[in-house]
């Protein structure tokens, strides 16, 4: 059914006169005749009746009019978000977030879409990057962002390397060793580490630094996925963050978290990558996603 000629009905309808419609429609007397004769015909019954001067819905007329008006609003609206999508204004970010990049990324990217791109739906997901990975080949989620030694390399997923954050041991400002210039690992161990699941090879790079009791699976006593809620703990404790240094920027800035000067000092680091499945046709959207996370995902 021709969109075009619902159109030329509810003209008709809503000013009640052929010369107004064609005037409105820019089309002329003829060719509106033409559109309405041609919808009579395809829905086999006569939709005006012509009384006197006037042009009067039939009863099938005002069935029609009525789904028609439901039918050209929704055409209007596809047409809107279709633009709006390849625009990279409007669709979908479905995305997942490992510990670190989910620290500094996730709020302000949910502050941003809900401020200039309100008609973008996000999505993000937290959890293990086993956990996401999944979600990713079952087409839930678009991108993840995460550590890039967590992933295990496969044919159907395309990395592509980002960017390569510090880690660092983290506490507050008042903390008991803070008034040391130097702290010594065993200082450390005093004290509740407050860690996110390490890669082996980072996990490697710590005990071949400091000996056996680096291990995080000793090391470590307070661990989750969510940096947010171990930076919050460390605020409010003794307790040691372990991580990306960058992950505790803000309380750094104001004073109330400092980072601890380790010697010898720590050699580590996180390298992060944006995942996506191989051949799978991105969305407009995600290249503003991809430009937002290199512009915030920083030391």
């Amino acid at each position: 059914m021709n969109i075009k000629h619902l159109e030329h009905l509810i003209g008709l309808t809503d000013t009640g006169s052929f010369s107004r419609a064609a005037d409105k429609l820019f089309i002329t007397q003829s060719a509106l005749s033409r559109s309405i004769q041609n919808l009579e015909d395809e829905l086999g019954g006569k939709l005006l009746d012509r009384i006197g001067k006037r042009n009067v819905l039939t009863p099938l007329g005002e069935d029609v009019v009525r789904r028609a008006r439901q039918i050209v609003q929704g055409a209007l609206a596809l047409r809107l978000n279709a633009k709006l999508f390849q625009q990279g204004s409007g669709g979908k970010i479905r995305v997942g977030l490992g510990s670190g990049p989910g620290a500094l990324l996730m709020t302000p990217l949910l502050c941003h879409v809900a401020i200039h791109r309100p008609h973008v739906q996000t999505t993000i997901t937290r959890g293990s990057t086993e956990l996401q990975l999944m979600q990713l080949r079952a087409r839930e989620l678009d991108a993840l962002v995460v550590d890039v030694r967590r992933v295990t390399p496969a044919p159907d997923l395309h990395i592509e390397f980002l960017k390569q954050l510090r880690a660092g041991f983290i506490c507050r400002a008042d903390h008991p060793l803070a008034q040391y210039r130097h702290v010594c690992f065993e200082d450390l161990l005093a004290y509740p580490i407050a860690s996110t699941p390490l890669a082996d090879e980072v996990a490697r790079t710590i005990i071949e630094r400091y000996g056996p009791k680096a291990d995080p699976k000793s090391m470590t006593t307070l661990e989750c996925e969510d940096v947010t809620s171990l930076i919050d703990t460390i605020h409010r404790t003794d307790a040691i963050f372990l991580g990306i240094a960058s992950a505790a920027r803000a309380g750094i800035k104001t004073g109330k978290l400092i980072e601890l000067k380790i010697k010898p000092a720590l050699n580590a680091s996180a390298q992060f990558a944006y995942i996506t499945l191989t051949g799978s046709t991105e969305a407009p959207i995600m290249s503003f996603f991809r430009k937002f996370v290199s512009e915030h995902l920083s030391d």
